[in-house]
């Protein structure tokens, strides 16, 4: 089938949205359908591993991801490719996704919401009122329950549906490194935003590292980038944490090494609709600490394969917990090895087929209500 995806946010921009609608399309394309992502995000050349991508701000003047002649440009892209089924990926603020929305009376649409939307509620209601999104013919999809919580109280009594991202399990493990003795690396990936909490997290190290020492050397590593990088970086020479690393934004197998050395995984962010990044570090055998009200304990069991917390001092006392206990360390990274995720990709291009399926079945119902 010709498939269409279309989002804000794409390659080369770096994150969660952006490198799952690419591995998504791409093994759409490898199972032999017709891949087009249409995105604003510009870009100097389209990724040449990947499927076919139509920038809606290329030839625009200062193009950007959020431009405001994208949606009416991106709508003419989707119109003009006569497309078997359009993929809508959907964030808080994703104009281009909600223009390509509006396709769903014309053909068979899945909308997947990749964030976790509920501080947004009234504004999206309010943008209903005015566009009545809400009642087209679209199928509603969000890559966690926890995603999904607030979309259905914004669509009810349509069903929301949880289309996960996928993952290649078996790409993400890893040999373990030798250990230095009575040291302990913790790893984190990231985009420095303010929303994934990068600063929190340089603090939460801090109170652990001071609490360990100095039975145990706590060591960091902070892998990505972002507008609050250079926050994060006066914090750790205003307080003297030489021992924090930022490596800036690295490729998957800089991760995997990472992983290989790494004894704990930490996630700080609140309003983690997934987190893919928790997850590659899941199946590498890490022990996962992260907030348990996100999508992430869809995937990590309290326990099982780490440490889920309500606060940011209990998060401190589970990486102070990890670190300083070998044993459970070993135990949790065993059962990650061992325990597959229930989120592996061809589960996930089922499930995503059976969407599309619903999509058409929906159009071509309404279709002969009309008729």
């Amino acid at each position: 089938m010709r498939i269409a995806h279309v989002t804000d946010y794409y390659l080369p921009r770096l994150g969660g949205i952006e490198m799952q609608v690419h591995d998504l399309a791409s093994r759409q394309l490898d199972a032999g359908h017709d891949v087009t992502v249409i995105t604003s995000t510009p870009g100097d050349r389209d990724e040449r591993d990947g499927p076919p991508v139509r920038r809606a701000t290329e030839g625009l003047p200062f193009p950007a991801a959020l431009h405001p002649a994208a949606p009416w440009a991106g709508r003419r892209l989707v119109r003009d490719g006569k497309y078997d089924v359009l993929h809508v990926h959907a964030g808080p603020f994703s104009p281009l996704s909600f223009a390509g929305l509006a396709l769903a009376a014309e053909l068979p649409t899945v909308v997947t919401v990749h964030s976790l939307i509920s501080y947004m509620e009234p504004a999206f209601r309010l943008l209903d009122g005015v566009s009545r999104w809400s009642a087209l013919p679209a199928v509603w999809t969000a890559v966690s329950d926890a995603a999904a919580e607030p979309v259905r109280r914004l669509v009810g009594p349509k069903p929301v549906f949880v289309l996960p991202n996928g993952i290649d399990a078996a790409r993400w493990q890893v040999e373990p490194a030798p250990r230095e003795p009575g040291e302990v690396l913790v790893v984190a990936v990231m985009r420095l935003a303010r929303r994934k909490r990068p600063l929190q997290l340089v603090r939460m190290l801090r109170r652990a590292h001071d609490l360990l020492a100095p039975r145990v050397r706590l060591r960091a590593v902070i892998a990505g980038d972002g507008p609050e990088r250079r926050s994060v970086e006066r914090h750790l020479r205003r307080h003297g944490m030489g021992w924090v690393s930022l490596p800036g934004r690295v490729d998957r197998a800089h991760i995997r090494d990472l992983f290989r050395r790494a004894d704990l995984f930490v996630a700080p962010a609140m309003l983690e609709s997934f987190g893919i990044a928790a997850l590659e570090a899941r199946c590498a055998g890490v022990p996962v600490v992260a907030r348990a009200e996100g999508g992430i304990r869809e995937f990590v069991g309290h326990g099982e394969e780490g440490l889920l917390v309500d606060s940011d001092d209990a998060m401190v006392e589970a990486i102070v917990r990890l670190a300083a206990d070998a044993d459970l360390r070993a135990r949790v990274a065993a059962r990650s090895r061992t325990v597959p995720p229930p989120v592996t990709w061809p589960d996930v291009l089922a499930l995503t087929e059976d969407m599309y399926g619903r999509a058409a079945a929906r159009l071509h119902g309404r279709a002969e209500r009309s008729a």
